[in-house]
């Protein structure tokens, strides 16, 4: 693995990191304070991005959002069914 590979792997990690407290806190509490606009916005613009990575073959680009749009979509999940 050369240097631009490590660098772009921890900042996938920290990146993804950031989402899991929101994440695992949504679930616990079964309600998400995000704003509904950016997390629709957040959960199609991931998606779009993990399939350029795809096409491109770039495999932390395309875990990075993968993981990205997944986190985010439970948390639209979450949102959308809240009462």
């Amino acid at each position: 693995m050369n240097g631009a590979a490590v660098v772009g792997l921890i900042g996938m990690l920290l990146l993804v990191g950031s989402w899991i407290p929101q994440t695992v806190e949504t679930i616990k509490k079964r309600k998400c304070p995000l704003n509904l606009g950016f997390i629709v916005i957040y959960v199609t613009a991931s998606s779009l991005l993990t399939l350029y990575a795809y096409f491109q073959r770039d495999w932390i680009f395309f875990t990075l959002n993968f993981l990205a749009a997944f986190q985010s979509a439970i948390n639209l999940v979450v949102k959308l069914t809240e009462k």
